[in-house]
Formats: C-alpha cells, structure tokens, sequence
C-alpha cells in the first residue's frame, strides 16, 4: 500500500545545483529512478487494492515529473551532451549518441501513450485496474530507463565532461537553470 504521504519525487534527493551541470545531469537520473519506483508502487497498489485517494495523488506526481523535468533533462541533454560528442574519436562513443538519441524519441514516444493511462488512474477512482497493453508499456518505459542511464553516466558523460572548461560548465548550468525558469522555451 502506498503511504498517504508519498514523497514528490526528486524533492529528497541530493542538493546540487547547475553550478555543476554534470552532477545535476546525475541528480535527475536518482530522481527518474525514484519516479520509475513509484509508477511501479503505483501500479501494485492499484492492482492490490483499487483506485484511491494515494494512487491518484502518486499517478499526479509520476505525471508531473516527467511532464515536466524529465523533458527538460533529456532537452539538457541533446542540447549540451551529445553535441560535443558527435565527433569523438572513439566509435562506441558515438555510437552510444545515436542510439541514447533515439531513447530519447522513443521514450517520448512511449510517455504519449503512458501518460494516458495514468491521467485516467489519477482522475477517475472508478478507472479499471491495469490492462496487460498497460503493464507491457509501463514495463517496457522503465525498462528503456533501465537500459538508457547507465549508457550515460559510464559513457557519454564521462566522454564529455572533458571537453568543457570552467567558463563552458558555468554557461550551460545558467541554460539548464534558466531553461526550468522559462519551461524549457
């Protein structure tokens, strides 16, 4: 059963701030996995007990990061990350771009189709309990998360954290912060 005080996620994670793009970069991965946690919460819940008050609220929190944060992180991303990487002397790593790029649409892809399904959890207590089609796509999104963070924090971010000097993280920090500021516009 979900607790009646499910934490937002991402709000207890580590302080960082885009001071240091590549720490917040892995910040927001802790918070996608936190968020990957409670959809599955939220599912069991559901299937043991029905909609209520808890799953609703925790399908509203599972909506709203990756309404919001996670575009913005994957927009920190193929903004600031892949870029200088696209002419790494090393194959695999630009190998690991296109396909960490195609993630990202595919991802997208996939939430489109999640999202619905959690709007009608969180919006109607009387909404039927998970579909098989609802279980196979909640497993394969986390699933391609699963697959997708470890390329980037043992691949492209270790690849291209070198390739920016002080001046450079300070910039792309002030875009990643003013982007939230601005909702990614």
């Amino acid at each position: 059963m979900l607790p009646a005080s499910v934490p937002l996620p991402g709000f207890s994670a580590p302080s960082v701030g885009f001071e240091q793009p590549f720490e917040m970069l892995h910040a927001c991965h802790e918070r996608v996995r936190r968020s990957l946690d409670l959809l599955r919460r939220v599912r069991a819940h559901v299937v043991r007990h029905g909609h209520d008050a808890a799953s609703r609220s925790a399908a509203a929190d599972v909506l709203r990061y990756f309404d919001l944060a996670g575009p913005l992180h994957h927009q920190d991303e193929e903004l600031h990350v892949f870029p200088v990487l696209e002419d790494h002397p090393q194959a695999a790593v630009r190998a690991a771009v296109a396909e960490l790029r195609a993630d990202h649409r595919r991802m997208e892809a996939q939430w489109a189709r999640l999202r619905q399904v959690l709007l009608r959890w969180q919006g109607d207590p009387a909404a039927a309990l998970p579909t098989p089609e609802d279980d196979a796509l909640i497993d394969e999104f986390i699933a391609g998360y699963q697959r997708h963070i470890p390329l980037e924090e043992t691949l492209a971010y270790p690849a291209a954290r070198p390739r920016f000097d002080t001046e450079a993280l300070a910039r792309i920090g002030n875009e990643m912060a003013d982007r939230r500021r601005t909702g990614g516009r």
